[in-house]
């Protein structure tokens, strides 16, 4: 008897001990759903026959900014234009409404059909004179212009050229800092090591000097042949910008039109030669 009671105690015991336990409540983990992947459609490249059937942006192409006598010879008042008269030109440019772009749109334009301004151009540089740094930029800045300088790399901190450091800043203002070989041989002579003393080492230096990939080559004295440019494709190049003769059928990306801006012109010739250049 005693140890039937015992037994009724104990279970009575653990049951109501039992009931006073506070309940443990497990809180509802929430089901994350997973956003659906948002793919883009692919970019389809342009063909050569499409890029050549876009209308042309007007690039100008700049050497020397500085006097230069009435005596002076045929060669230095083509490649020369007077402090004034690169004022007069890009105030001119301005107030007709011209917005510079750079290397990047005018690819996205040719190859994906990208925007351009209503009135796109390109300001370009070749030499790496240092007036083009202390009369062209500042003069451009005015008017929030930003250009291309393509650089031959053996100039680099000799008297009349760039230094690195302005080479750097014209990168760092919003510039665009192309190659143009290292000593302006041309290319159409080049053969073995020259591809890699011209295209690639100047590349590999101007990057080191400005932090960035450097992806546009301008040709010395805008010429160029059929067997360049595949050297200049394997030498990762984007573009590459000849004068105003004929662009290649095959590769329209490696021989981009530009005309020279003469120390002979008017701004009025000037103005007219963009017209009449770049249909």
């Amino acid at each position: 008897m005693k140890n039937i009671f015992y037994s009724v105690f104990v279970g009575l015991f653990l049951m109501v001990s039992c009931q006073s336990e506070p309940r443990k409540i497990v809180p509802e983990v929430p089901l994350v759903v997973a956003p659906a992947k948002v793919v883009a459609p692919k970019k389809v490249a342009a063909d050569a026959a499409t890029i050549l059937s876009k209308k042309e942006v007007p690039i100008l192409c700049y050497h020397n900014i500085r006097d230069f006598s009435a005596s002076a010879s045929g060669n230095i008042k083509v490649y020369t234009v007077k402090p004034p008269a690169f004022a007069q030109q890009m105030k001119a440019l301005a107030d007709a409404g011209y917005e510079t772009i750079l290397p990047e749109q005018l690819y996205n334009y040719l190859v994906f059909d990208g925007p351009l301004p209503a009135k796109p151009i390109m300001i370009t540089f070749d030499d790496t004179r240092e007036e083009q740094f202390s009369i062209g930029a500042a003069e451009m800045k005015k008017y929030g212009f930003k250009g291309v300088f393509f650089i031959m790399t053996v100039s680099i901190n000799r008297p009349g050229y760039m230094s690195k450091e302005q080479i750097k800043t014209l990168s760092d203002d919003g510039h665009v800092v192309g190659a143009h070989t290292w000593d302006h041989h041309m290319v159409t002579k080049y053969a073995g090591d020259d591809w890699n003393l011209q295209l690639v080492k100047p590349k590999a230096k101007l990057e080191e000097i400005i932090g960035k990939p450097v992806t546009d080559f301008a040709y010395p004295f805008g010429l160029w042949n059929t067997a360049a440019i595949p050297e200049i494709k394997k030498s990762d190049y984007k573009m590459g910008y000849i004068l105003s003769t004929k662009r290649d059928s095959v590769d329209p990306l490696y021989t981009i039109r530009r005309i020279i801006v003469s120390g002979t012109w008017s701004t009025e010739g000037m103005m007219r030669s963009i017209d009449s250049s770049f249909k």
